[in-house]
C-alpha cells in the first residue's frame, strides 16, 4: 500500500525519520516535499498530498507541519478530505474508526519521534467503522461540504 507524505519545513526534519518508518513497516511512500528546510507554504504542499489521496494513489495521508494545526486546516479546505491532528494513540485510531479520517497532521515540534512511530501505526491499521451511526455521521460531513 501507499503512504503520501508531506511536510513544511517545520515538518522537514521529522519527515525523513518517517519515510525511514514507513518504509520499514512495507509500505511504499511518495513524498510530495517539502525537501529541505527552507520556509515554503504549506498549503501547496497539503493541496498536493491530498490530490494524491483522492485519486486513490495512496491509501492514507500523512502531513507534518510545525504543530499539525495549518496542516489540518489546509487539507480540511479540500472536498472529500477529511483531516485530523493526531498527539496521541486514542484520537490516531479513533478519528478513522468513527469518522473515517484519511489524512493524519501531525506537529513536529509537539511530539517527539518516539510516539510519532505510535501514532502512525495506530493511524494506518485502523478500519472505518461498520457502525451505521459512524456511517451516517461521515454522510452529514460530506454533505455540509456542499454548503
Amino acid at each position: 500500500m501507499n503512504v503520501i507524505v508531506g511536510s513544511d519545513h517545520a515538518g522537514w526534519p521529522a519527515k525523513e525519520n518517517i519515510i525511514r518508518y514507513l518504509y520499514s513497516l512495507g509500505y511504499e511512500v511518495f513524498d510530495v516535499g517539502s525537501f529541505d528546510d527552507k520556509p515554503v507554504d504549506f498549503p501547496d504542499v497539503a493541496r498536493e498530498l491530498c490530490s494524491k489521496v483522492l485519486k486513490n494513489e495512496a491509501y492514507r495521508g500523512i502531513m507534518i507541519c510545525g504543530t499539525g494545526v495549518g496542516a489540518s486546516i489546509a487539507c480540511n479546505k479540500q472536498r472529500d478530505i477529511r483531516a485530523s491532528v493526531v498527539h496521541d494513540i486514542y484520537t490516531a485510531h479513533q478519528c478513522v474508526e468513527h469518522d473515517n479520517v484519511n489524512v493524519m497532521c501531525i506537529g513536529a515540534q509537539i511530539i517527539g519521534q518516539w510516539l510519532v512511530k505510535d501514532l502512525i501505526r495506530s493511524f494506518l491499521e485502523a478500519r472505518f467503522s461498520v457502525d451505521k451511526v459512524y456511517r451516517r455521521r461521515v454522510e452529514k460531513l460530506a454533505k455540509l461540504e456542499s454548503l
